[in-house]
């Protein structure tokens, strides 16, 4: 059984909170939690300059101030849906990441709520998201719009659309390919999408979301790069969510491109999703 982060942060405190090593060492286990090295460094420098000023030298102590430190980089948002609105929410992400999962545990959760839910396949180059968005949405008695495989992503948004306007009000959540090998094209791509949402979307009623897998760690700050650098991104779904050793990347998104998380998925189950709360995250990151 892999350790968690909080457990190797327990051990290191056992073993040595007051040498000289600690700090160093602590840098490490941040840079192993995926808090990236140029985050976890720039944290302990000044989490060393704060315990030395205060002189803390309790666990709890220095526990309280990393705590502290990290929840000034994590960001939550309440995302919700604008009433007698049309709303349009484009998710976005590479393959694998659980995308498509996350759009139908979206349309789950709103759909419960009462809301006219449309979904939209607009990852139309790979034949079997189509398919599987169409399968979530039987499922789940949610309405979908798909058209036939390499046709044009925008259509199916501009459709999706008119499906919630003709009925006064709603939310498209849109199914977005994610094929980050050919970066040039699924940025086009994406800013052609883009453009339909917007136009299709009541005045601030449009988010972009981008859904990351925690535990690909460094790589998913990676990600979040390219796409916000795409489109420009309002939001954060984190998918295989647990407290285990990885899953700091939350701060380092927070911290890097100042972009807060909106939900977590923590299994495969269509409620298996949760608003995203810092203090809990940070908790459960550090063992607390």
């Amino acid at each position: 059984m892999k350790k968690s982060f909080g457990e190797k942060l327990k051990s290191l405190f056992t073993k040595n909170s007051q040498s000289d090593d600690f700090y160093e060492e602590l840098t490490d286990l941040l840079v192993e939690g995926d808090l990236g090295a140029k985050t976890s460094y720039e944290i302990v420098e000044q989490l060393e300059k704060e315990c030395k000023k205060d002189k803390l030298k309790e666990e709890n102590e220095i526990l309280a101030k990393l705590k502290e430190m990290l929840l000034v980089h994590v960001k939550s948002m309440d995302l919700e849906i604008q009433k007698d609105k049309v709303n349009v929410w484009m998710i976005l992400g590479v393959n694998g990441v659980g995308k498509t999962t996350s759009v139908a545990k979206l349309g789950k959760l709103f759909s419960s709520k009462g809301e006219n839910v449309v979904l939209a396949s607009a990852d139309t180059f790979r034949a079997a998201a189509i398919e599987q968005l169409e399968m979530h949405a039987n499922n789940l008695g949610i309405r979908v719009v798909s058209h036939q495989h390499g046709s044009d992503p925008s259509a199916v948004v501009f459709d999706a659309a008119e499906a919630v306007k003709a009925k006064g009000n709603g939310i498209v959540l849109a199914d977005t390919a994610g094929r980050l090998h050919n970066k040039e094209n699924l940025v086009r791509e994406l800013q052609k999408i883009d453009k339909t949402c917007r136009s299709k979307a009541d005045e601030g009623c449009y988010k972009k979301i981008i859904v990351i897998d925690c535990t690909t760690g460094q790589n998913a700050l990676r990600q979040a790069e390219v796409f916000n650098e795409a489109v420009g991104l309002d939001a954060v779904i984190m998918t295989k969510y647990d407290s285990t050793a990885k899953g700091g990347v939350a701060v380092t998104i927070g911290k890097e491109l100042n972009l807060p998380v909106a939900y977590v998925c923590t299994g495969e189950k269509y409620d298996d999703i949760q608003k995203f709360d810092p203090e809990k995250y940070i908790n459960e990151f550090l063992g607390l």
